[in-house]
């Protein structure tokens, strides 16, 4: 395995309630990397997300999934998260009673102890989260809440992209990041998800949309169709998904 790979994914098959989902599927993407998942609903695009975080609820029948060299394809997720995998994800849920503050400064000390690093006590992580707030323009008003409970959907974005910026993860995974945000919203996530993003770490994007690849450009773009990657190409590509449709590569056996 090349000492640059973030993330592999050798021949995955995954099924749940014993239909087959993901099949035969590969992917490698190396650091410092842009890719996109593109393709109709239902072709499986969330759901490899979710199978590389190790989402419980699907069955790897084959195949490997390797984060920085190392074999993650039976581990459980909060190792997955410690060991330097971050999904964002499409809708984010609101967690009543728990305070955001409280909840950031857990996930973080928790991939320390992981780490076996020493935990950071609440007035250090005060000005840690201070100092990410403030370079990612979050309303500071945000971290006293309940995690994402009354928040709109550019606000639960944008708390997405604070935890990103915490937790300093070596893969990103963004699961229709755009959804729901209006072109200013999206403007600014994409910003902020640029500044994150440098040759030490990886990003993988799930979208519908052309529109978020104009902002963050990715070095190739991956069509999938009944649980398969059936085409990679590069940025250019995504003009010709938005006028031409998906069908286009399918339908000229244009594969990978």
């Amino acid at each position: 395995m090349d000492k640059s790979d973030i993330l592999r994914i050798d021949n995955l098959c995954v099924e749940i309630n014993e239909k087959e989902i993901i099949k035969n599927l590969s992917l490698k993407i190396q650091s410092g990397e842009i890719h996109a998942i593109m393709g109709k609903n239902g072709s499986g695009k969330s759901t490899l997300s979710k199978v590389i975080a190790g989402h419980p609820k699907y069955n790897v029948t084959k195949g490997k999934i390797f984060l920085c060299g190392d074999d993650i394809t039976d581990e459980e997720p909060e190792v997955r998260s410690h060991k330097g995998l971050f999904l964002g994800f499409q809708y984010p849920v609101e967690i009543p009673g728990v305070n955001n503050i409280d909840f950031l400064r857990l996930a973080y000390n928790s991939k320390k102890n992981f780490n076996n690093q020493d935990e950071i006590d609440p007035l250090s992580f005060l000005e840690i989260i201070d100092q990410k707030v403030k370079e990612i323009n979050i309303d500071i008003s945000l971290i006293n809440r309940n995690v994402n409970e009354g928040f709109s959907g550019g606000e639960k974005k944008k708390n997405e992209i604070l935890q990103m910026s915490l937790l300093s993860s070596r893969m990103y995974i963004l699961d229709e990041i755009d959804s729901g945000l209006d072109i200013d919203a999206l403007k600014n996530i994409s910003n902020n998800i640029n500044k994150l993003q440098d040759k030490s770490n990886s990003l993988l994007l799930i979208t519908h949309y052309e529109r978020l690849l104009s902002y963050l450009k990715p070095d190739y773009i991956h069509i999938m169709q009944d649980g398969r990657i059936v085409y990679t190409g590069g940025s250019d590509i995504a003009k010709q998904i938005e006028k031409h449709g998906y069908r286009y590569f399918t339908k000229n056996n244009l594969t990978e």
